[in-house]
């Protein structure tokens, strides 16, 4: 036999007709008969699975069934992951931030005198060069007027705080005067052991924390970018975060550190990241 003649025979042999029987089995009734040839029992059965297999992925893709599917995130769960992202994103730059007002207030708890508050500046609007493309004359001269002022003006930058009510920290001798050319930048108070030293002005605590150099330190954060700084404590009232008022001790006067000669209170004001003397605000 050819091969020719094989292929017709296996067509054939695939359309062959069969019949389904079904009888009752004590009667021998015919119920059901069904005529039936293996080509059509193939194309039935592949025609069945590719419904299901279409089916299924409909179901899958738009209904909330692939909800129940291991491996699929439900719409709520993607909700959060989204929120969660812009969340992590949000808190990244904050953190980011206060890693900067960190840095800040560390430099001034070693006495390294800052050129400005290093922040990002967020409120800038426009380009300088684009505010200056509609400057007028008048504008100029006025500018220029104002700028020469400032340049002969040694309190420029401390005439805003100049109206504040500050609490003395201590009162006592003072034995160190603030001397930025010997790089002393602060005033040493010197008062009876166990004196409680005391804000300066209401603020926020934002280093209470121990150092070999000034001992114990503890900066409080005021308003209109004012620090007030406390060194050589022999122990700390308040810790990192809390809000304290004016007057309000917040730790006691000591001798600690190895930069410390004595009993007394090394106290620093900083205005916009620029050392103040603070004898010219506060009576000791």
């Amino acid at each position: 036999m050819s091969k020719e003649e094989k292929r017709k025979a296996r067509i054939e042999k695939y359309r062959n007709k069969y019949r389904l029987v079904i009888l009752n089995d004590d009667t021998f009734e015919e119920k059901v008969s069904l005529k039936l040839s293996r080509l059509n029992v193939i194309l039935v059965s592949s025609v069945t699975a590719v419904l299901l297999i279409i089916l299924t992925i409909l179901l899958i893709a738009f209904t909330p069934l692939r909800e129940y599917i291991p491996g699929y995130a439900s719409t709520e769960v993607k909700l959060q992951i989204h929120k969660q992202r812009v969340q992590i994103d949000s808190l990244t730059q904050v953190v980011g931030v206060y890693d900067q007002y960190y840095n800040n207030f560390i430099r001034i708890a070693n006495g390294d005198t800052l050129a400005g508050t290093e922040l990002p500046d967020t409120n800038v609007a426009a380009h300088p060069s684009e505010l200056e493309a509609d400057i007028s004359p008048a504008d100029s001269s006025l500018r220029e007027l104002v700028d020469e002022e400032d340049r002969f003006n040694l309190r420029a930058g401390d005439a805003d705080i100049a109206t504040f009510t500050f609490y003395a920290p201590v009162k006592g001798l003072i034995s160190g005067e603030f001397d930025p050319q010997s790089d002393h930048l602060a005033v040493d108070v010197v008062a009876p052991k166990n004196t409680a030293i005391k804000a300066c002005l209401d603020g926020v605590v934002v280093i209470s924390d121990w150092t070999v150099e000034t001992g114990h330190v503890i900066i409080v954060q005021h308003s209109d970018n004012l620090i007030s700084v406390y060194k050589h404590n022999s122990a700390l009232l308040k810790a990192q975060g809390d809000v304290v008022q004016s007057g309000e001790a917040i730790a006691i006067i000591g001798n600690s550190g190895e930069q410390s000669t004595g009993p007394h209170l090394h106290f620093e004001l900083w205005h916009n990241g620029i050392p103040v003397n603070p004898v010219n605000y506060i009576s000791f």
